[in-house]
């Protein structure tokens, strides 16, 4: 008769020998997690050292990766002379500014807002969306509303720069977006905490005199940025249609699943981008930047001029990203 002693030993050695179940996987997950890079850590688009520095501050004291993204997607959001994003953004061809922003946390939840006027703060309100309510979007007077009843004050986002550009603009009207433009756009930005959470955010004040109602890639998750807390985080700038079309940021992410490094998942999608519109990519911008749970990160562009800022191991630097195509 087996013994017990021998019946347990037998079966510890049975489940070893499975090195692709589920059974080893999960015993090993949090081994692998301890072994990452240094965390935590924050990427954003472009020079944004001032966002991941408010995010930072979040991070290196233990704090929640997501507290950390909408803490650093607050400061352009705030900043009068970003003429891309929150408050300074330019207006739509009617002169009115409109902002567009999502969040995610690691539990997978989001919520974004679209459309959205008069609120200095989309991402905060992004953020209340998805706490407070059964919706992961609200748009136009509804998210105005929302923010109201939330406490948010209304604001006049129009300042005195961006009227001029506008009136300018107007006097031939033409829509001509300009790849990286002031090397600066949409910011999105991903971080990954000391306890591995990670997090995502994005916000816009969407293309510069765009038709009003227009909305871009920002507020929409998996397009504008998307985060997997089993994989990684993917966020994106450039232009909206692009990646409305082909939910860019949701196709780096499920690279990652598939075992691919950050840096060659971006590689990866913005390849697919440029094979399925070689005639739209070639006068238009798309720039990854990516982290992975792993705490590795990645970036890449369709076309030189992207630059992102990382925030790791005690360093906020600015970055030169690599491009699809060549100077």
């Amino acid at each position: 008769m087996t013994s017990r002693r021998s019946f347990l030993s037998k079966s510890v050695l049975g489940a070893l020998a499975i090195s692709d179940s589920q059974f080893i996987k999960n015993a090993f997950s949090g081994l692998n997690r301890s072994r990452s890079a240094s965390l935590p850590m924050v990427i954003a688009t472009w020079d944004n050292r001032k966002a991941t520095q408010a995010a930072w501050d979040v991070l290196h004291t233990n704090g929640r990766a997501l507290d950390a993204v909408e803490a650093g997607a607050r400061i352009p959001e705030a900043d009068p002379n970003d003429t891309s994003v929150g408050y300074g953004g330019f207006p739509d061809r009617d002169g009115h500014v409109t902002l567009d922003a999502c969040i995610m946390d690691e539990f997978g939840m989001a919520g974004s807002v679209c459309f959205l006027e008069h609120i200095m703060h989309p991402i905060s309100v992004a953020r209340r969306v998805m706490e407070k309510t059964p919706h992961v979007m609200l748009v136009g007077e509804g998210a105005l509303q929302f923010a109201l009843e939330e406490g948010f004050e209304k604001t006049n986002l129009l300042t005195d720069t961006a009227r001029e550009a506008w009136e300018k603009w107007k006097v031939k009207s033409e829509y001509k977006p300009v790849i990286n433009i002031e090397r600066h756009d949409t910011i999105g930005i991903l971080a990954l905490d000391k306890q591995n959470r990670i997090a995502g955010a994005c916000t816009t004040s969407g293309m510069a005199f765009k038709m009003r109602g227009r909305v871009g890639d920002s507020p929409i998750i998996g397009a504008g940025m998307f985060a997997d807390n089993e994989v990684g985080a993917a966020a994106c700038s450039g232009l909206g249609e692009i990646l409305l079309r082909t939910l860019g940021c949701y196709q780096v992410v499920e690279e990652m699943r598939r075992g691919a490094h950050p840096q060659k998942a971006a590689e990866t999608t913005i390849r697919r981008i440029v094979q399925k519109y070689p005639e739209i990519c070639q006068k238009n911008q798309v720039g990854f930047v990516v982290i992975d749970v792993k705490g590795r990160h990645g970036a890449y562009a369709i076309h030189p001029g992207f630059n992102f800022a990382l925030y790791q191991n005690e360093q906020n630097l600015v970055f030169e990203s690599d491009s699809h195509f060549k100077k």
